[in-house]
């Protein structure tokens, strides 16, 4: 996988590059990715491939809650592994299990974004429209992704990992999204993750590993 840069995604990386809201901090970022296999890409693409096989030659046929029938599928598989490539690629040091991984990724529509985005990112698109007169946050968010990955042929991916298994968790966060945009014929992956963190966790609990879930339960030495 190959970072690429893209103009079209500098104007929204920097207006949500900790975008203070007083209380809380939203927090966004997007990158594309190009699913040509680098030197250590090909040897992690290799191990992925086999963790799957080995998996999947030890599964139970009855198992109707087995991810098996998914994975058996080579394209699914192969797309499996671009998309753990590209996490790989944004966080290096934590790793990923493949069969672990595909139960936290859920297939989206636009729409279903688009819901997701309009509730949790409402505050930052009144941001952006009073010192933006291009359109709105979603609109200028479409057409980058539109011009870069081309959406009506992309497959999308919500990337919801159990508090154990998720490398985005930072202190404070009170909620968090992680969207993948993959075009087949082009070969190409875009990440978009955005989180809202509290700016008052650090005034009421020292820095001992504590931090907020959606429900707002407090979890005491979370590991990372």
């Amino acid at each position: 996988m190959k970072y690429l840069e893209y103009t079209p995604f500098d104007r929204i990386n920097a207006f949500l590059d900790h975008l203070n809201l007083g209380e809380q901090t939203i927090k966004g970022c997007i990158e594309a990715y190009s699913c040509k296999h680098t030197g250590t890409d090909k040897r992690l693409s290799l191990s992925l491939e086999n963790e799957i096989l080995n998996y999947l030659g030890n599964s139970p046929d009855d198992d109707s809650s087995s991810p098996a029938n998914y994975l058996s599928s080579r394209s699914s598989r192969k797309m499996l592994i671009y998309l753990i490539l590209t996490l790989y690629h944004m966080y290096p040091d934590y790793d990923f299990s493949a069969v672990k991984a595909h139960q936290f990724f859920t297939v989206e529509t636009w729409q279903g974004f688009k819901q997701i985005f309009d509730s949790y990112m409402s505050d930052a698109s009144k941001e952006w429209t009073q010192t933006d007169e291009d359109g709105s946050l979603l609109e200028t968010l479409y057409k980058a992704l539109d011009e870069v990955i081309n959406l009506a042929e992309c497959e999308i991916y919500s990337y919801d990992p159990n508090s154990d298994a998720d490398p985005f968790i930072e202190k404070g966060d009170l909620w968090s999204y992680n969207f993948f945009f993959y075009n087949r014929k082009l070969k190409r992956v875009v990440s978009f993750r955005f989180s809202c963190l509290s700016n008052l966790v650090s005034d009421v609990f020292p820095s001992d590993g504590i931090y907020y879930e959606d429900d707002g339960e407090v979890f005491d030495e979370m590991d990372m």
